[in-house]
């Protein structure tokens, strides 16, 4: 069975507070993009119970230990009792890029698993068992635009019409940790809600709707920040980091017209639909 896992977008994240629990609260918005992984799993034929996984494309070697893909597979066999399979994995969304590919892979690895061998489970039951794998890992069991609270995890419905808008996605080839991430970041609970900022059109955007981890990374990794700044150049309505970093992604009323130096760093361009 094949499934290709999407890779998503953060539209404005705003750290809101530290919990108790060393986590924090934020608000974003999850718009799911057209760059996907390649995700294939078959049965054993040795009827054996034990799984393997084999990674190409963008990330060539995985410890399976530390894998979400097996970690999906694990946390179903809690439940379940199946037989083992041979897992591959093809990467296209680069790894601590903030586009969710891990947790996108994770939530495929569940939904074909439930397909496959008729599990029955819905997508409120799927989603539960992703928010034992990561806290946005939910978001990609649907994988439809959603406003996102708490640790990323709470998800509702919100009016965000996109259409027609075309996305251009950067990648500087620059891991970039989520801890390392929140480590050089202060909470900001004050001002505009990104509820009331994502209301405003895409052009007024810009300056309004921001990304809490940006002034740090761009600090540290200069050549991130490079990137929103020549997106703003060729003509992007709205340019940001997602999530943590590194990807940099821009959004265009009509086909972009990018440098050639741009080239290299460009993964995908697409409709916004």
């Amino acid at each position: 069975m094949v499934v290709f896992p999407k890779a998503k977008i953060n539209i404005g994240l705003r750290i809101v507070e530290k919990r108790p629990d060393g986590y924090h609260n934020i608000e974003t918005f999850f718009y799911p993009v057209d760059l996907a992984d390649a995700l294939e799993f078959v049965v054993r034929k040795d009827n054996r119970k034990s799984d393997s996984l084999k990674v190409t494309g963008l990330m060539k070697e995985a410890d399976p230990d530390n894998n979400l893909v097996m970690k999906a597979v694990k946390i179903m066999r809690q439940s379940f009792d199946f037989p083992g399979i041979r897992i591959h994995l093809h990467k296209s969304i680069p790894v601590g890029a903030g586009l969710g590919g891990g947790s996108s892979d994770a939530a495929g690895m569940l939904k074909a698993l439930n397909r496959y061998f008729g599990f029955g489970l819905n997508s409120e039951e799927l989603r539960s068992f992703a928010g034992l794998i990561g806290s946005d890992a939910p978001f990609f069991i649907d994988s439809t635009p959603s406003f996102a609270e708490g640790v990323g995890n709470i998800l509702s419905e919100f009016p965000l019409d996109l259409t027609h808008y075309r996305i251009v996605i950067l990648y500087p080839d620059t891991n970039i940790s989520t801890a390392e991430a929140y480590a050089g970041c202060v909470p900001c609970p004050t001002g505009l809600s990104l509820r009331q900022l994502l209301n405003l059109p895409v052009s007024e955007w810009r300056g309004r709707v921001v990304n809490d981890f940006e002034l740090n990374i761009f600090r540290l990794y200069p050549q991130v920040g490079r990137l929103k700044v020549a997106l703003y150049e060729a003509g992007a309505l709205f340019a940001s980091m997602s999530g943590s970093g590194s990807a940099v992604y821009g959004i265009f009323e009509g086909e972009p017209a990018l440098p050639r130096e741009l080239s290299s760093y460009r993964l995908t361009t697409a409709m916004l639909e």
